[in-house]
C-alpha cells in the first residue's frame, strides 16, 4: 500500500526481457534504505516486489500483464521513475490510498504552463472515466494527484472517436520531485482510480443486475439454519 506522495526519482540501469516477462533492475538510494527481498515499490505507479538489492538498486520481476498495461513494457536503460516505499503503518497519510495496481494507461492530450502552476490534461480510457470525478483524487505514474477539471472531446466527422480526459494542476514541487514535470503531449502515463470509487462501481453493478447479497448461514451441531 502506498500513498502517492513520490519519495524520488529512480533511474532504470537494466532490463533483461524473457519471453513473457521482464527483470528490472532500478538505480534508487532513497527507496532501497531498509528494503529487504520481498518488498513492494512503487515504480512509475506500478507495484513491484523486490527480488535483489545493493546499496543503491533493487531488482524487480515484471510479468507479461503488467507489461502489457502499463508504461513498464515500454521504458529503456537511462529512463527515470518515480519511485516510493510501502507506506509504514502509523504515518501520516500525505496523499491517498494507492495500491500500485495499474487500471490502464493514458496520454498526455496537453500542457498548459502558467507562472506558478502547469495544468496537464490526460486522455483516459472510457471504461474508467466514470471514476474520475472533478476534486477527487487520481494516481497518476504514482503520484497522488487531485483532479481539477473533468471532460470529454466529442467524435468528429473525420472518424475520430470521442475521448474522454481529466486535468491536473501542478505545482512547481511536483514538477521537479517527479517525472510529470518533464511530460509532453503524446506521452503515456500510469492511471489508477480510487480504490473506493472501484468498490462502490462494483457494489452498483450487483445492485442494477438485481443480484442479492448472499444470505450467511450458521452452523450449529453440524447442522446449517
Amino acid at each position: 500500500m502506498f500513498t502517492g506522495i513520490i519519495e524520488e526519482k529512480g533511474t532504470i540501469i537494466a532490463i533483461e526481457p524473457s519471453a513473457d516477462a521482464a527483470r528490472l533492475t532500478v538505480r534508487g538510494p532513497i527507496a532501497v534504505t531498509g528494503a529487504a527481498h520481498g518488498d513492494s515499490i512503487s515504480v512509475g505507479g506500478v507495484c513491484l516486489t523486490v527480488v535483489a538489492q545493493t546499496v543503491d538498486t533493487f531488482t524487480a520481476d515484471v510479468m507479461a500483464q503488467t507489461l502489457d498495461m502499463s508504461t513498464i513494457g515500454g521504458l529503456s536503460v537511462g529512463d527515470e521513475v518515480n519511485l516510493e516505499r510501502a507506506a509504514l503503518v502509523g504515518d501520516r497519510l500525505g496523499g491517498h490510498i494507492v495500491q500500485g495496481h495499474i487500471d490502464g494507461t493514458g496520454t498526455v492530450l496537453e500542457v498548459r504552463p502558467g507562472d506558478a502552476w502547469r495544468v496537464i490534461r490526460f486522455s483516459i480510457p472510457t471504461a474508467l472515466a466514470r471514476l474520475v470525478v472533478d476534486k477527487g483524487s487520481i494516481a497518476v505514474s504514482g503520484v497522488s494527484l487531485t483532479v481539477s477539471n473533468i471532460g470529454r472531446i466529442a467524435a468528429d466527422s473525420s472518424g475520430s472517436p470521442a475521448t474522454e480526459w481529466f486535468e491536473v494542476s501542478l505545482i512547481p514541487e511536483t514538477l521537479t520531485a517527479t517525472t510529470l514535470g518533464t511530460l509532453v503531449p503524446g506521452d503515456r502515463v500510469n492511471l489508477e482510480t480510487d480504490i473506493l470509487a472501484r468498490h462502490v462501481e462494483r457494489l452498483l453493478s450487483f445492485q442494477q443486475a438485481g443480484a442479492t447479497t448472499p444470505t450467511s448461514t450458521i452452523e450449529t451441531n453440524g447442522s446449517a439454519s
